[in-house]
């Protein structure tokens, strides 16, 4: 038996050693794969760390800002941009230009809250005041031509007994979005 010790080469050794560890490893990694992920749940995995720009509509209400740091938190890892905007509703009754100070103060003050929200975060981010006839399409739009990944929309907790749970803007936005959206709703009796 020492004979047999002493012929064997040491180089031989460390590749016969090296050749019995994988052929372990081999063994043990077929008879443990890993587990199941069905396709969609691993493709909504991959686009949320795939999404670099997130577009979120705001009015200034808390459920909206709300919305604001759900953006964030969903774009902290991968450094997504934040494109915050508010939609002046201009009825169609008037021209599409005429002055509405009043409404552009809410909406400026609407968009410096949500700007305050993203600093904390420290993502970069645009501030977006536009006019439309209708927010939801001007919204759409806006996610059309800057390439936007991500919508993320924040609803009202609580909507009124004859209102629609999503309201108009959130229906059409569903429907033209060219991105996916996130609608996030407190459940009912939450505090906004």
């Amino acid at each position: 038996m020492i004979d047999l010790i002493d012929q064997i080469n040491p180089l031989g050794g460390v590749i016969a050693l090296f050749f019995v560890v994988s052929l372990i490893s081999i063994l043990w990694w077929m008879l443990h794969p890993p587990d199941y992920i069905p396709a969609a749940a691993a493709k909504a995995r991959h686009s949320v760390f795939a999404v670099k720009k997130i577009l979120v509509p705001t009015v200034g209400l808390p459920y909206a800002e709300r919305g604001v740091e759900l953006a964030c938190r969903l774009g902290s890892e991968q450094g997504a941009e934040i494109l915050l905007t508010y939609v002046v509703e201009v009825p169609r009754t008037m021209p599409l230009g005429i002055p509405l100070p009043d409404a552009e103060q809410e909406g400026n003050e609407a968009l410096e809250r949500a700007c305050s929200i993203v600093k904390l975060h420290g993502l970069p981010f645009q501030k977006i005041l536009q006019r439309a006839r209708l927010a939801g399409e001007e919204i759409a739009r806006i996610a059309r031509d800057r390439d936007v990944d991500m919508i993320i929309l924040g609803i009202r907790s609580e909507p009124g007994l004859r209102d629609a749970i999503l309201g108009r803007t959130s229906d059409i936005i569903l429907r033209h979005s060219p991105c996916e959206v996130l609608i996030d709703k407190l459940p009912k009796g939450a505090q906004e």
